[in-house]
């Protein structure tokens, strides 16, 4: 006849404990977040005031930026969404 196998039941297992590193990692998710903000508007700053040769003055620079400034949103997007996946 087999024995049956139960696991014992540690501490660790019935209550979970919070990390002592998340708020570190929170704030270093946040700091990311916000240099990468400044980053993209920085750029999509300087995209709008550059000038392309053979277009409007006023329409190509914009989309352009706006255009580079969408993509990089959503690469963040793709980014937060792959890792929340990942986490789970």
């Amino acid at each position: 006849m087999p024995q049956e196998f139960t696991p014992v039941r540690t501490d660790r297992q019935a209550e979970p404990e919070i990390s002592a590193h998340r708020p570190i990692e929170l704030m270093a998710t946040v700091a990311l977040a916000l240099c990468t903000l400044v980053a993209v508007t920085a750029v999509s700053i300087g995209i709008a005031r550059a000038d392309v040769p053979g277009a409007e003055p006023q329409s190509a620079p914009f989309a352009l930026a706006l255009f580079i400034g969408l993509l990089l949103s959503g690469m963040g997007g793709l980014t937060a969404i792959m890792a929340e996946q990942r986490s789970d």
